[in-house]
């Protein structure tokens, strides 16, 4: 099957603010969006809309494929040991390969070290390990090189080249700059009410 993800016209009100409308994007297998714009514009909503987790204001979304949503919240349990945390998704999430996301991301050395005990970057790392191992065709990632060091920069996007290469989607909302081959540029500003 192949992924799909599709939003028409859509609006975010958040409140009494309406922080962007009339946006739409139409996205295929081995796509690729770089949401941009200042903090505040409404990147974090606007991918919260595509992910469902936030109704739009107007306009519709369609989705074709499961939706792996990766932001500031890690979903890992923060009084378990790195290694339980994971382990306890990748059963739920019928993980394959667990050590092949702990290699690429360097975690392994972190095994044992408590969740809450993780930098900002180790806590982000981890987070992308959970999303590689659920194999999902929908990538849409919230500031993902926030507390990342050069190195993971890096592996982080040649993991978003190649889940694209793969068939993938990526939806990459960030206002640094990122390495993202030939995306599809969405600025927020543009959008703005």
């Amino acid at each position: 099957m192949q992924a799909r993800l599709a939003a028409k016209d859509i609006a975010c009100r958040r409140g009494d603010r309406l922080l962007f409308r009339g946006l739409s994007i139409d996205c295929a297998s081995g796509d690729t969006v770089h949401v941009s714009g200042a903090n505040g514009i409404g990147k974090s909503s606007l991918l919260r809309i595509l992910a469902g987790l936030l109704r739009p204001f107007a306009g519709e979304v369609l989705q074709i494929g499961e939706v792996g949503f990766v932001d500031e919240r890690l979903a890992l349990d923060a009084n378990l040991p790195l290694g339980q945390a994971l382990s306890f998704w990748e059963r739920l999430d019928g993980c394959g390969e667990p050590g092949r996301a702990l290699a690429l991301l360097k975690l392994e050395p972190l095994m044992d070290v408590p969740v809450r005990y993780l930098s900002t970057g180790q806590r982000k790392r981890a987070a992308l390990a959970r999303l590689l191992n659920r194999n999902c065709p929908i990538w849409l990632l919230d500031e993902p090189l926030n507390g990342l060091d050069s190195e993971a920069q890096a592996v982080f996007e040649t993991l978003v080249a190649r889940h694209c290469e793969g068939g993938g989607i990526a939806v990459v909302a960030s206002h640094q700059p990122i390495a993202l081959g030939s995306p599809l540029v969405v600025d927020l500003a543009r959008f703005t009410a």
